[in-house]
């Protein structure tokens, strides 16, 4: 058995291809990665973008244990809907989590599952954008994961909280499932380019593209965070 290797965590294709005794759980492991990215803290290091997308390029690979349609279309929506109700689940956790427990986080020391400056971010993008900031946070690392807690926190109202909740669920999947599926059959169809072959310089692509945003935002907000 080869060692575990811990870069094999930040990479999409590792959860897209595990297999337990020679069966294929990758579809198990992606729902279970977006509902711990939205709801249990784990936002900040786990791939939900780039795995998104290349869930839409594997999108058979993963459903076909479960339920295969002779309807390519059906079956990249099937996929999308599962991951959209991963991730709604995995706000509603959040959104109860920040409701209960949630001052106590700013009294709460840093570690490396938790970080304040985080949170205090998140609250202030909160803050400017209101209810749209859980449609925002879904597409930005690291405030998807802390969006809904602070809604929690601030008591926002909870049939508002889920109706953001599950457009910005619906939004996020549908959009990077599909863009991926379909983006990878028209390159190979019209200019033989196999996007299998340049996962590499997906995930950095989409990693530059997600987390530019949050840096930026970061960065700026810094000196006033202690």
């Amino acid at each position: 058995m080869s060692s575990f290797d811990w870069k094999n965590l930040i990479d999409p294709l590792f959860y897209i291809h595990f297999e337990v005794s020679g069966i294929k759980v990758g579809l198990f492991i992606v729902l279970f990665i977006i509902f711990a990215e939205t709801g249990l803290f784990a936002g900040f290091f786990l791939p939900g973008d780039s795995l998104l997308f290349l869930a839409g390029i594997y999108n058979r690979e993963l459903i076909e244990n479960i339920l295969l349609i002779e309807s390519d279309f059906l079956n990249v929506f099937l996929l999308s809907t599962f991951v959209a109700i991963a991730g709604i689940l995995g706000n509603i956790i959040g959104y109860w989590f920040g409701s209960k427990s949630g001052y106590y986080l700013y009294n709460k020391e840093d570690s490396f599952w938790f970080k304040k400056k985080y949170l205090i971010q998140s609250k202030d993008f909160f803050e400017k954008h209101g209810g749209r900031a859980i449609i925002f946070a879904r597409f930005l690392p690291i405030f998807r994961t802390f969006a809904p807690i602070v809604a929690g926190i601030v008591s926002m109202e909870k049939k508002k909280f889920m109706y953001f909740n599950v457009v910005s669920s619906f939004l996020w999947s549908f959009a990077l499932i599909f863009a991926g599926h379909y983006l990878y059959g028209f390159l190979l169809d019209n200019y033989q380019i196999d996007l299998k072959n340049h996962i590499e310089m997906i995930i950095i692509g989409l990693v530059v593209v997600t987390l530019s945003p949050v840096l930026i935002k970061f960065a700026k907000k810094s000196p006033t965070v202690e």
